[in-house]
This record gives C-alpha cells, structure tokens and sequence, in this order.
C-alpha cells in the first residue's frame, strides 16, 4: 500500500536546500569564463567564508571529502609503516589516504551507543609508531574530545577531526574540526551542504596549513618567488562551478542546522517510551547536528531487531538502512585481504601482526553498535507533518513487533538472517555475540 506522505530526500531537490542562488552564482561565473579556482575568485571567497563561519585561521577547498581526509593525511607526513589511529565504523573515503600515504590504518573501538571511538579505545591502540589520531563525528554526534585531546597531548599525537557529517556540530562551545590539529569537511550530495562532490580542509597550524594548500595543488608553489612542485602531491582543487554554489549554499547552513536539530528534538520527543527502542545517545555538553537519524533497536525485545523494525518501516515507505555499514570496515576485502598495490600488499608488509589484528573478541563495541542500529534518513526539508508521520509509523511498527517474552539474555538476532547466513559462514537464526 502506498503512503500519501513522502518523505523528502537529499539524493534530490525534495531535500535539498538549492535553488535560484546557486543558478545565480554559476550565471556569474560561467560568464567570467574562468572555471579553474587557480584564476578565479568564488573558491577563494568560500574558503574566506568557511573560516570565518567556524573561527579558524586557514580553511582550504578540494574535491572531496576523501581528497580532505587525504591531504591532512599528507600534511601529517607519515613514514612508511607509521600507524594512524581511526575507527571501525566509517566510509571508506576517510581509510584509503591513509593507506596511499603508506601508513597502517590501526582501527579503535566504538561506544555502542554513541558509535563513536572514545579515549579508552585510542588510548588501547596506541603504539610507537602511532603518527596521528583520525576521529570521526559520526551521524553528526561529536566525541566526546576533552579526554581524546588529553590523551593525545600527553603522546604529543596530532588529531584530526573527521567532519564530513557534522557540520557546526559543538562540543563544550567549540566547533567540531577546530579542536584538534586538522578539521576535514565533505560537500557531498548528502551532506548538510552540498555541491555533488567536495571537500574542506581546517586548521590553525600555519605549516599545516600551507602543506594541505600545496597538496591541493600539486605541490606547486603558486605566489612563491621560485616556485616549484616540492613534494609528492595531487591535483585535488575544487573547480569554480562547485565553488559558486557552495558560497550560496554558506548562506543557507545556519539555517539547515537549525532546522535538523529542531526536527530531531521533536522526533525524539513523539518516541520516547517506546519498549526496545532508545533515541540517540548525544555525548554531554554537545550540540548534535543530525546528518542522520539513529535508533538504538534492542532485539530482545522488538521482534527480528533492527532488520525487523527496518523491514516494517520500509512498507511504509521510509528507506531506513539497519546496521549503516554491512560490516565493519576491516572487514571490506580491500583491508581483509591486503588488496593495495598490484600484489605488494604494500604498506602491510611493514605492519605489526598487532596493528591488523581484527579478532572479534577486540572490537565488542562495534559489534554491538552495528547490531542495533537503525539508521533513518534525515534532512532539513521535513517538515512538522514529516515528523509526525515517522513517529507514528515506528511506534506502530515497534508495538506490533514487541515480544511478548524475551528470549535468553546475551543472545541476539542475527542482523544477516534475512540472508539466512552470517558472516562467518554459517547457517543458523541466532548469532552470540558476547
């Protein structure tokens, strides 16, 4: 049965805030003739905006959320087999700089909750050999950085925010990506802002800084007296066209935040009390900016989980995905299985055995984040009657799949049954996890 309600996506215009500014800028710039943002001025006008709106020294454009991770990466400087600390549970555009770089991706665990790497997780990966810190906001939910910082001073290790999901997301006051060493940002399609493809980078370092600018840019010196391309580098710059509509698109994020926060409140609020089910767990004295909409679903008491509640929702027509990722990121063959550079497995070749250890047993929280989430989407243009909607559909669905009695504790449904065979390659309806 289709539902009279469609839910607004930003995979197009329904959720998407672009519009007669956008077209008005690109009219300005496809006029110039200048595309390139070696020439032109729209780049440079979003990068003097971008560090204005989040109180930084120095904010540069590139491509992609990828090319922003890789060139704080790159700035970093690693030596083969140096190791970079990051999390379990995050795309594959924020692990493979590292490994180009030639360093170990070492990844840490996840608070079940909050799906986020903490202090006690870092601090159980670091090593001599640990080079930077990468943590990830994610779904917009910062960490919690006070204690991440406090560790990492005392190892004198640089962090970098990874941003790409939240966007002016605070913590304690301050803006995700200014409090470590680096701040990475993506304007992907989804993002809270978009311009199809791109990326930004942030920091108060000036060194750092004008590393990330020439890795943009090949490693030419642009402005220098005698300029040169001085190190390994890419061509990583943002083009003019992505650069007018993301300076119209600046103009419209105060608002977008305002917007999502304001919705998830009320979402919040319509499911509270629900057996089985928690909202999101927001770290203390933070402002989550919602990217997505997360449910803790608890199998023992709503019937099939996640899967069964994200089965039910989706008759409904609400595309929620169970679980974010299938599997946690060591597990994609290209880390599994070492898959890098023809078949060097280089850098691999110069980990220690303890930095790609992936047994189950070190990663409980991942495990059990991936098992209960339920991921909804979400975006600035619902509406009241939008939230409404979703409230009603997930607390019919969750009270018609209540159990009426729990199974045994510490067992839970499996979330690939629906495949009828886990991960492990076996056959059966249950999984034990712990």
């Amino acid at each position: 049965m289709t539902n009279p309600i469609q839910l607004p996506s930003d995979q197009d215009s329904t959720g998407r805030t672009l519009g007669a500014e956008e077209l008005e800028l690109l009219r300005q710039c496809i006029e110039t003739g200048t595309l390139t943002s070696t020439k032109g001025n729209f780049v440079k006008t979003l990068e003097t905006e971008f560090a204005k709106k989040l109180g930084v020294k120095h904010a540069h454009a590139c491509a992609s959320g990828t090319a922003a991770i890789h060139c704080a990466i790159a700035a970093i400087n690693p030596e083969p087999g140096d190791e970079i600390i990051t999390t379990s549970i995050t795309d594959m555009g924020g692990l493979t700089p590292i490994i180009y770089q030639g360093a170990i991706p070492v990844f840490a665990d996840v608070g079940p909750e909050t799906y986020n790497v903490t202090a006690k997780t870092i601090a159980a990966c670091i090593s001599e050999r640990t080079k930077a810190i990468v943590v990830t906001h994610l779904f917009g939910n910062p960490c919690d950085m006070a204690p991440i910082m406090e560790l990492a001073q005392k190892h004198n290790i640089p962090v970098i925010e990874d941003c790409a999901q939240a966007f002016l997301t605070t913590y304690r006051d301050q803006m995700v990506g200014t409090i470590g060493t680096i701040g990475c940002f993506s304007l992907q399609q989804g993002k809270h802002i978009t311009t199809g493809e791109g990326g930004m980078v942030v920091s108060n370092d000036p060194e750092l800084a004008r590393r990330m600018y020439l890795y943009i840019n090949k490693a030419w010196g642009y402005g220098d007296a005698k300029p040169d391309h001085y190190f390994l580098a890419l061509n990583y710059r943002m083009s003019e066209l992505q650069g007018a509509v993301a300076v119209a698109q600046m103009t419209k994020l105060q608002g977008v935040v305002e917007s999502r926060v304001r919705l998830a409140d009320a979402l919040t609020t319509r499911l509270g009390g629900l057996p089985g089910l928690q909202t999101p767990v927001i770290t203390p004295e933070s402002v989550h900016t919602f990217w997505k909409y997360c449910l803790n679903v608890d199998a023992n008491v709503i019937e099939g989980g996640a899967v069964g509640l994200g089965a039910a929702l989706r008759e409904k027509g609400i595309a929620c995905a169970p679980r974010y990722i299938q599997k946690p990121a060591f597990r994609c063959q290209v880390l599994r299985d070492q898959v890098t550079f023809g078949t060097s497995r280089w850098p691999f070749t110069l980990a220690r055995p303890e930095a790609v250890d992936y047994s189950d047993e070190l990663f409980p929280g991942t495990w059990k984040a991936l098992q209960h989430v339920l991921v909804l989407p979400f975006n600035e243009r619902y509406t009241d009657e939008h939230i409404e909607f979703l409230a009603t559909e997930i607390r019919d669905a969750v009270l018609s799949l209540t159990r009426s009695q729990a199974p045994t504790a510490g067992w839970f449904v499996c979330m690939t049954q629906a495949r009828h065979r886990c991960e492990c390659g076996a056959e059966h309806p249950f999984l034990t996890l712990y």
